[in-house]
């Protein structure tokens, strides 16, 4: 069983807490209120500011020339593409690149992008990987149960279609898929028994954290 398959078992209750949560049921059906979507969507874009970040710090970490180029990837798949959709989808809704970075962090986003930080910084690549982890994976899980078969396939006229094809593409669940056996690698240099309740600890702190992310994004929403 790989490290992940470990601590999402482990972490299952906050795990599915987060992939299930209301406001991804909302995504899939279409039902979510489009002011829920909106806030998320600007406070995504400024969480992934932070990310960015996280995965520059990843690249510091690294102790070869490997853990730096999957580092790059990661910065690179925020930067060049998360991002860019994310400005895409606020213009729609008359929100300009500006308006987006003018916004004020709320404090989830706070929270979570800092808990990241904060474990990077004083912890190592592994520690760091393992907290990034429920953000990379668990979109390509959330997108896999919202268009199994593809986005393609839902209709036309869903209204979050773009954003569920943008994480069901090959291209997010190749990102995914990289970065999990970047998890392994990583396991198999610096894992250990004795370590797997603090990297469980940590998994399970953004799992719920990930959960409070959504939660922010409906509660803004009906303000």
């Amino acid at each position: 069983m790989s490290l992940f398959e470990q601590l999402r078992q482990a972490a299952a209750a906050d795990w599915n807490a987060y992939v299930d949560h209301a406001f991804v049921r909302g995504l899939g059906d279409g039902s979510l209120a489009q002011a829920a979507f909106r806030a998320y969507l600007v406070q995504d874009y400024l969480f992934l500011v932070q990310f960015a970040r996280a995965h520059a710090l990843a690249a510091y970490k690294a102790r070869n020339l490997a853990d730096m180029r999957a580092a790059k990837e990661g910065l690179a798949a925020i930067v060049d593409v998360e991002m860019n959709l994310h400005l895409r989808l606020c213009e729609r809704w008359g929100l300009s690149a500006s308006d987006v970075e003018a916004t004020a962090e709320h404090q989830a986003t706070v929270a979570y992008t800092r808990f990241v930080l904060d474990i990077g910084q004083s912890g190592d690549l592994l520690d760091l990987q393992v907290a990034l982890t429920p953000c990379t994976l668990g979109y390509a899980e959330i997108a896999r149960r919202l268009a199994p078969a593809g986005a393609e396939a839902l209709p036309a006229d869903h209204p979050y279609r773009e954003w569920i094809g943008e994480y069901a593409s090959p291209a997010y669940q190749a990102v995914a898929a990289a970065a999990g056996e970047h998890l392994e690698s990583l396991a198999r240099r610096y894992a250990s028994p004795a370590r797997f309740p603090e990297l469980r600890a940590i998994f399970a702190q953004a799992a719920r954290l990930e959960a409070s992310f959504w939660q922010m994004g409906l509660e803004l929403g009906a303000a």
